[in-house]
């Protein structure tokens, strides 16, 4: 029997130990569940074993330990035991693979990327955080093979740096050159290298996230992409030398990884305990559940209860769908607040990010296209391009919470339309094409374009968002800062509140009891429509659209889009009370919600009837009608004149019914659309 020696300590040995782990290890109900699973790698043609660390514990608390400090034979120790096993098994499958590998998940030895030090070097250890980059999959060299032209003998090198040195002797004839590599005759392995960085929640206030790269060979290569949440299990080591020359005395230090698992979008990382589950439970047989989740989001900021209760929706969210021909549903709801200066929006995303389990802030000013979305990065010193994840693709399966949306730059914006919609954000760039997920909900805030809401002014007349995205929010909100003696005494009366009690405004719910209860919402509550609910949803859906055929001509008051909203607004509100129903109470408050909403931005302000098209289209009706009107004129006079003299065109529209203002707008915005051309000073003409 073969004795090894622990720091003086003789020991069993190790390989014979694990063989009988892999062979004798039973689960709950009995079953040899490693004899199981190595079978099932030989039937599949694969040559690694997954092995859950609980179950060492278990069997050995020595060899546990043994493997946490000593990864590199145990590894080579359980190459060899999966060997012996495999020979029972299948003694022919030996001859396809030299060596076997074991992937260890559910290690215990957990370590923040913030606090490795250099004690962890050449430990098995595991981290958690989002893959923020990878490189393309690559072949690295294990096994080199030289030919010595002098004496035409061949003499492998194994390889454990990432640069390859040639023999110096020639073992066969003494001679020291002449070697030459041979590639086609070499061992190569597939290779990538990721970058993982700190959850955004996991990062202390005022200090930039960490992070380590990953080297990822064999069967892990492209298990995961920019954006995933993963956890990797490896042994942290220091990063070779380029030289042997020169030694260095500072090193980088990069995890050589040994399993790779990749969370899924339900909320792991909240940890729920049974004690916690408990409490979550009672808070949900309240009958008053819903009304104290709303005034606990936000307490410092006074009244907005409409507004609170789309956050809350928000942060709850609904039930995304995956149809059978793959075609996926959204679930999540996007929220836009638009409001004068001063009224706590900025307050209330900052309040979302810290309740929310899992959630990103930016605001538009610091934020670009690449930085929103996925950026194409060249490395300097391969020079190879790489994917690294921006802040919508981080906040996949949570909340981006964008502040000053309305600051953006137009070409920046239009990044966020197909993560608002698809959900996905997809990049074509320097030969990398890809797309990755961007499962989040939108929280956006901004100011009018005229520093203050004109209320005889329409929407898009008063953001500075064009209508494809203002048309993909669920909700949106006005906040005027209207005076009103009574608004304005309770408003002073809680501020001076807040700011003299010590402890601030109590929540009814705790802010860690309420970020558990919406992640358990989340993670375990899926709702599903109650005939009554369907119902209730349906008849106003078709009432809404039944005033736009009383009426000959008359605006659209809602779209299908704003059908779906509405069904996700009601299966959100179901789930605040954690129940797997949607009740005709959820859709009357999600109607409820709804008609505030176009009945506060939906209005076209000429007509004062509701006009969906204000936020789809960013043109009323009553608009639409007029432009056909000036476009006519144009034409008119064009083909008269040569072109369309200003005065003229204001002289025939009033004529028709057009005021001067709208005409002098109008020729504006058509001639910056390229619609019209000015042909001399004054004297506009269509572009042909």
């Amino acid at each position: 029997m073969v004795v090894e020696i622990e720091e003086g300590i003789e020991t069993v040995d190790r390989v014979s130990e694990i063989e009988s782990f892999l062979k004798e290890f039973r689960d709950e109900s009995g079953r040899l569940k490693y004899r199981e699973r190595i079978r099932v790698m030989i039937l599949e043609n694969r040559n690694d074993v997954e092995v859950d660390f609980g179950d060492i514990i278990s069997f050995s608390p020595s060899l546990a330990d043994f493997i946490i400090n000593n990864p590199d034979k145990a590894f080579e120790m359980f190459s060899e035991a999966i060997k012996r096993v495999v020979e029972l098994e299948y003694p022919e499958y030996l001859e396809r693979y030299s060596t076997y590998v074991v992937r260890f998940r559910d290690v215990p030895h957990l370590v923040k990327i913030r606090d490795i030090r250099s004690t962890h070097i050449g430990k098995l250890i595991s981290i958690e955080g989002i893959v923020v980059r990878s490189t393309p999959p690559k072949q690295r060299m294990v096994k080199a093979v030289f030919l010595h032209e002098p004496c035409g003998n061949e003499i492998t090198v194994a390889v454990n740096s990432d640069v390859v040195e040639k023999p110096t002797l020639c073992p066969f004839c003494g001679k020291s050159t002449g070697f030459r590599l041979l590639e086609d005759r070499s061992e190569f392995e597939d290779f990538q290298r990721l970058v993982i960085q700190e959850r955004p929640e996991e990062v202390p206030p005022g200090q930039l996230p960490r992070s380590i790269e990953a080297d990822v060979r064999g069967s892990l290569v492209d298990t995961c992409r920019p954006g995933d949440r993963v956890n990797v299990v490896g042994v942290l080591r220091l990063r070779g030398q380029k030289s042997s020359r020169k030694a260095k005395t500072i090193y980088d230090v990069y995890i050589d990884v040994n399993n790779i698992i990749v969370s899924q979008r339900v909320l792991e990382e909240i940890e729920i305990t049974k004690e916690d589950e408990e409490r979550i439970l009672e808070l949900a047989r309240d009958p008053m559940i819903r009304r104290k989740i709303i005034s606990s989001i936000a307490p410092g900021i006074y009244g907005m209860w409409d507004i609170k209760e789309a956050i809350a929706l928000l942060l709850f969210g609904g039930v995304p769908k995956v149809l059978p021909d793959g075609t996926r549903i959204r679930g999540d709801i996007h929220v836009l607040i638009i409001g004068d200066p001063g009224t706590a929006k900025s307050q209330l995303l900052q309040y979302v990010t810290r309740i929310a389990p899992r959630a990103i802030y930016t605001t538009g000013r610091g934020s670009t296209a690449a930085g929103l979305t996925a950026a194409v990065v060249r490395d300097k010193q391969t020079g190879e391009y790489y994917l690294e994840a921006g802040a919508l693709v981080l906040a996949d399966g949570g909340i981006a919470c964008i502040d000053e949306i309305d600051k953006m730059r137009e070409e920046d914006r239009v990044a966020i339309h197909e993560a608002m919609e698809q959900q996905t954000v997809s990049i074509a760039k320097a030969g990398i094409v890809a797309r990755l997920n961007a499962r989040t909900a939108i929280l956006a805030a901004g100011n009018p374009k005229y520093g203050r809401y004109l209320p005889n002014r329409s929407i898009s007349e008063n953001v500075n968002l064009p209508p494809t995205i203002l048309s993909r929010f669920d909700l949106i909100f006005v906040i005027r800062d209207t005076p009103s003696m009574e608004r304005d005494r309770n408003l002073a009366r809680h501020i001076t509140l807040v700011h003299g009690a010590p402890e601030g405004v109590k929540p009814p719910i705790e802010p860690e009891l309420l970020r558990k209860y919406i992640a358990y919402a989340r993670k375990y509550v899926r709702p599903v429509l109650t005939e009554e609910a369907r119902r209730l949803i349906e008849e106003f859906f078709v009432e809404m659209r039944k005033r736009s055929l009383e009426v000959p001509d008359a605006p659209i008051a809602i779209t299908a889009r704003q059908l779906e909203a509405l069904i996700r607004l009601a299966e959100a509100h179901a789930r605040m009370a954690l129940r797997d129903k949607v009740t005709a109470e959820d859709a009357a408050e999600a109607i409820r919600l709804m008609k505030s909403m176009l009945e506060s931005v939906g209005i076209d302000v000429e007509s004062g009837e509701i006009d969906v098209d204000v936020i789809m289209t960013g043109k009323p009706k009553s608009q639409r009608e007029k432009m056909l009107i000036l476009e006519e004129i144009i034409r008119e006079l064009a083909k008269e004149e040569g072109c369309a003299k200003v005065r003229a065109i204001v002289s025939r529209g009033k004529q028709r019914g057009l005021d001067e203002r709208f005409i002098e707008e109008m020729l504006t915005k058509m001639k910056r659309e390229g619609l019209i051309f000015e042909a001399k000073e004054g004297c506009y003409a269509f572009v042909l």
